[in-house]
């Protein structure tokens, strides 16, 4: 082969490489966009949550892990001050996360027991409902004997427009409207719907993670997986949650 066809060839090898890399290079940057669009919606459909607290027991537990439907209130839109148009709005019964009034931006769950222009008055832990005592929801409790007047009585009030009314179902031990008052719809997330799996951390808990200890991140996680068949909940899931 002479020189000039050595060289030729090279050029052609090297021209095909750089074909090649610029045709990879086009469809990842072509990806790229329905990539964005699909989390977008995927984020605007629907989202899984861990219940942290015990103050929705015994309907939902520490270590239950929920997927929520977005869609349904009106899911809000990715860094934009929009909302999708809402199928409904919550009402009461729902079981509903939404952000933290006071730094709008924590998770909650708890239970909608008043909508827009609702009359709330609790007497004695009894709740009435525009005049009509509300029974507990079938696997909510009260577990304080003692009363607190904060907590066990309040009202009567009306809920503000475009604002729902929060409580959990341990009603003595949950953080809630009583003491943030009613949470605007802009802070709704969602409605808790499925059960996916749930973690008892309190059977043979777990030990803890020592920053100081790179190691124990190993340790705690076969720790987790030799007692798994114990600690998961395995009767909880999956169910819908009402």
């Amino acid at each position: 082969m002479t020189k000039r066809s050595t060289k030729a060839a090279k050029r052609a090898a090297s021209e095909q490489t750089e074909t090649l890399a610029d045709k990879a290079i086009g469809e990842i940057k072509g990806l790229v966009p329905t990539l964005i669009i699909f989390l977008l919606i995927f984020h605007s459909v629907a989202q899984g949550y861990k219940i942290p607290s015990s103050s929705m027991e015994d309907t939902l537990l520490v270590g239950d892990f929920l997927i929520a439907n977005k869609v349904i209130y009106g899911s809000p839109l990715p860094l934009l001050p929009y909302r999708l148009p809402a199928i409904r709005k919550p009402e009461r019964g729902d079981i509903v996360i939404f952000r933290y009034p006071g730094d709008r931006v924590t998770p909650y769950v708890k239970r909608c027991v008043g909508v827009p222009g609702d009359t709330l008055q609790m007497i004695d832990k009894q709740l009435f409902v525009n005049g009509e005592p509300v029974p507990l929801p079938d696997e909510g409790k009260h577990v304080a004997r003692n009363q607190d007047p904060g907590r066990d009585s309040f009202g009567p009030l009306v809920v503000p427009p475009d604002s729902y009314y929060m409580m959990g179902d341990n009603r003595d031990q949950s953080l809630d409207s009583r003491v943030f008052g009613a949470v605007p719809y802009e802070l709704i997330i969602g409605q808790a719907v499925v059960r996916y799996f749930s973690w008892a951390e309190d059977i043979n808990p777990s030990p803890q993670v020592q920053v100081e200890d790179p190691l124990s991140v190993g340790r705690v996680f076969l720790y987790n997986a030799i007692h798994a068949i114990g600690k998961i909940r395995w009767g909880r899931f999956p169910s819908l949650i009402n």
